[in-house]
């Protein structure tokens, strides 16, 4: 089988197509974005360096792309290889048994037009957090949403709430199993990473702030409880730089990580020291790092919305962020996971059978291989 895999450089496409079976399978992966090779076994085909120039850059083009990007769109042919030029020329090359493009507005969006001249090419999309819980609520998205799942095949999802607004916006393909964006985790690889829970002494915070994250009002929550959190260290990581300039305006004592100062092996590394996770956030699918966080002990505080959460956090083995606007919602539950109120090395227990059932590597990578075998 040749599988054609279209996404932009991430970390979540690298680790799916690293489970991928490329003994049995041509694997291709193109990236839509042009930005560079990633970490692949040698057997997968890249293709990168795809956006060539047919003439010279011409001075006001990123003007116009930004300002008037309907008008860049038609004149685009003219002056480089577009993604429809490209996808046909992969198409024509490749003859792909099966394309499976991951995350909607970047990756989905932009070759719909191509694959609906080719609909006898099977089409999986693998949908990501914010692809359709944010985006189905925007006018200008929504039409191009029900575009794309009026023409794939097979949707998969890292959550079962994605599938039934998928149904919701009209889609009537196949549904595959739910799996986690990255496949899963190598549990025997970190289990010397994990301290015992009583020697945790790390209060862990995700520092995203943007249109999504909202990690400041996570930090506001633990600066009212100074008193509580004295003999802990709260570690703030992958922060946009509204939060670092928040900590150090406020005088803050916590320690804090720009958004690419710790690889992933150093987040997990530090999840295996950490007490608590939170992460909060207006809209997401089953964050990775929460599932980081239960692969590694840490006791997860973790926003919900659209009850995609829920769906592994119950009130037992975590917490549930219901208003991520909410500051007195969020200390209320630190105070809770802190105070006694939870049984934290029960929740240790239990997330580490979650963890084994339903995020292990070898696990999840035997499923992944039965959606191409199965097609």
């Amino acid at each position: 089988m040749r599988i054609l895999f279209i996404s932009m450089n991430s970390i979540h496409a690298q680790r799916w197509i690293t489970n991928v079976d490329n003994d049995h399978q041509e694997l291709y992966w193109w990236d839509i974005s042009a930005t560079g090779k990633i970490n692949l076994p040698e057997s997968v085909t890249q293709i990168t360096d795809w956006k060539t120039r047919k003439i010279g850059y011409i001075q006001g083009e990123h003007f116009l792309r930004k300002h008037f990007n309907w008008f860049y769109i038609c004149i685009e042919p003219f002056l480089q290889v577009t993604i429809d030029e490209q996808l046909e020329l992969l198409i024509k090359q490749i003859q792909p048994d099966v394309i499976h493009s991951f995350e909607m507005q970047s990756c989905s969006y932009p070759i719909v037009r191509i694959l609906n001249k080719h609909k006898n090419i099977p089409w999986i999309y693998a949908c990501w957090g914010n692809d359709l819980f944010y985006f189905q609520n925007y006018k200008n998205h929504i039409s191009k949403i029900k575009k794309v799942l009026k023409r794939v095949n097979y949707l998969q999802t890292d959550c079962s709430r994605d599938v039934k607004i998928a149904k919701s916006l009209g889609y009537k393909g196949t549904s595959l199993e739910v799996i986690p964006t990255g496949g899963g985790f190598d549990l025997d690889a970190v289990q010397n990473m994990k301290l015992p829970i009583n020697q945790r002494k790390i209060i862990l915070v995700k520092g995203y702030e943007n249109k999504f994250g909202k990690a400041l009002n996570v930090l506001k929550a633990l600066t009212e409880l100074k008193e509580t959190i004295a003999n802990y260290e709260v570690v703030v990581f992958a922060c946009h730089p509204i939060v670092l300039d928040y900590v150090k305006n406020n005088a803050l004592p916590f320690t804090v990580f720009s958004k690419e100062a710790l690889s992933h092996s150093e987040v997990l590394e530090l999840m295996g020291k950490s007490l608590l996770y939170i992460g909060n956030s207006v809209s997401d699918g089953i964050p990775n790092t929460l599932l980081e966080a239960v692969v590694m002990g840490t006791f997860p505080i973790q926003s919900n919305p659209g009850g995609a959460t829920s769906e592994v956090i119950g009130i037992d083995n975590g917490l549930l962020i219901e208003n991520p606007n909410s500051v007195l919602e969020i200390k209320a539950l630190i105070l809770k996971a802190l105070t006694g109120a939870i049984d934290l090395d029960k929740a240790f227990i239990l997330n580490d059978k979650l963890a084994k059932t339903r995020l292990d590597l070898e696990w999840n990578r035997i499923k992944i291989n039965k959606i191409y075998t199965s097609l």
